[in-house]
């Protein structure tokens, strides 16, 4: 267990917290926009700014930018599409036949789909995106 907790989860948390305000203001702003567009132009802006900060304060990577950047990239689109196409099922069986307005169980998807994505995304960017090389763990 002390080889996945270390100081790059505690590193990714504070990162986290600043990008999901960020996203979650983006989304909730662009709620009109729809469940798919809304969360994907949130995720691209968080994105961004998680890939510089991730990359350099929480996992210090030294790997070429461009490589790290396209690693970084493949391993949010993946974890976003799992994340958020599990997550509007899994309101609905929670829920079930609940009387609860539409709007509110997109928001609940969104929160669900958060959450998910946050768990997939660590993993995703210490073990493939910002991976040392040579065996070395993340600091």
């Amino acid at each position: 267990m002390g080889k996945l907790i270390d100081q790059s989860m505690f590193r990714f948390i504070l990162v986290g917290l600043f990008n999901t305000a960020l996203s979650i203001v983006t989304m909730f702003l662009l709620e009109g926009l729809g469940y798919w567009p809304s969360t994907a132009i949130a995720y691209a802006v968080g994105s961004v700014v998680s890939f510089f900060l991730n990359r350099s304060f929480t996992f210090h990577s030294e790997e070429n930018l461009g490589r790290s950047a396209v690693k970084f990239a493949v391993n949010v689109a993946v974890c976003y599409v799992i994340a958020y196409t599990l997550a509007q099922p899994a309101v609905d069986w929670v829920l079930g036949q609940a009387e609860l307005p539409d709007i509110w169980r997109e928001r609940l998807a969104k929160l669900g789909g958060m959450a998910l994505f946050t768990v997939l995304n660590y993993f995703g960017q210490r073990f493939f995106a910002f991976r040392k090389s040579g065996g070395r763990k993340a600091r």
